[in-house]
């Protein structure tokens, strides 16, 4: 059996969380591996890139991969709109670094290890080809960019927002938004009473959490955001983020979409699992 939490030890963040980082001098326009960027455009996306690839053409070139990027990109822009109703009028930018130069331009910024951020742009920490682990985090990012395009002065709860995010990338890439091990560890986390309450995982975003404590949050993200499916299916987030987007008002967003309130759509994730918290 996999590691109950393979995908989980270096998370992805929103643009909340970033923004005093990103003040940083510099901190946003890092440079490269080679100190500059190549760019491609797709018909929603702006990629720039400089990961280290040793060669421009061929199969594993350079070029390959930026194409491979941007149709990983386009191909989750499609069913933004098909899964949640997201579909951003403007073209979204994204960066892809070399994993060294990541590190060491954000990784003294950010809370905890991270394979990526928003903050106006996607950017990510890259690989010499389009990896499962690549592919999720663009997928995340994606929402990310997609929430702000939508409602860019709305601040979202952080368990819907990184929810969102990690119920997407599954989806994506064609797996349930929590597996066996993730759901086991969920389990015994309620059974110990180590659950974080949901005022911790309401706040705009997660930084305020110790790092020991971010897998959890994500966990119990994905798992809030899999029970408004479990209850409504694909129709039920598009119509809590259409009504959220309205007016506003989450419980009322929560009610319109599954009947439950924020406190109640906790109660049926636990009793999901057989728990109460």
């Amino acid at each position: 059996m996999r590691d109950p939490l393979p995908q989980r030890r270096i998370f992805s963040i929103s643009a909340l969380a970033l923004a005093a980082a990103l003040l940083v001098p510099g901190a946003a326009h890092a440079a490269g591996a080679d100190g500059r960027f190549e760019q491609r455009r797709s018909t929603h996306f702006l990629l720039r890139e400089d990961v280290a690839i040793d060669q421009r053409t061929g199969p594993l070139g350079s070029r390959n991969f930026e194409r491979d990027v941007l149709a990983v990109l386009e191909g989750g822009y499609d069913l933004l709109d098909d899964t949640l109703g997201l579909r951003p009028r403007r073209r979204i930018e994204a960066e892809v670094y070399d994993p060294a130069v990541f590190d060491a331009s954000f990784g003294a910024l950010l809370p905890f290890p991270a394979a990526g951020f928003y903050g106006g742009v996607i950017r990510v920490r890259g690989d010499v080809r389009v990896t499962e682990r690549l592919a999720n985090t663009l997928h995340h990012e994606l929402v990310h960019a997609a929430l702000d395009a939508a409602a860019p002065s709305l601040r979202l709860p952080a368990w819907l927002n990184e929810g969102l995010a990690e119920w997407f990338a599954a989806r994506a890439a064609g797996r349930p938004a929590l597996g066996r091990g993730q759901r086991a560890f969920l389990a015994e986390s309620a059974h110990h009473g180590a659950l974080l309450p949901l005022e911790a995982i309401s706040q705009p975003n997660l930084v305020q959490l110790a790092a020991e404590d971010a897998p959890l949050a994500y966990l119990q993200a994905a798992a809030l955001v899999d029970q408004i499916a479990a209850r409504g299916g694909d129709r039920a987030l598009r119509v809590l983020l259409a009504q959220l987007f309205r007016s506003g008002d989450l419980d009322r967003a929560l009610l319109r979409a599954t009947g439950l309130d924020a406190r109640g759509l906790e109660a049926s994730m636990l009793a999901a699992f057989g728990l109460r918290r």
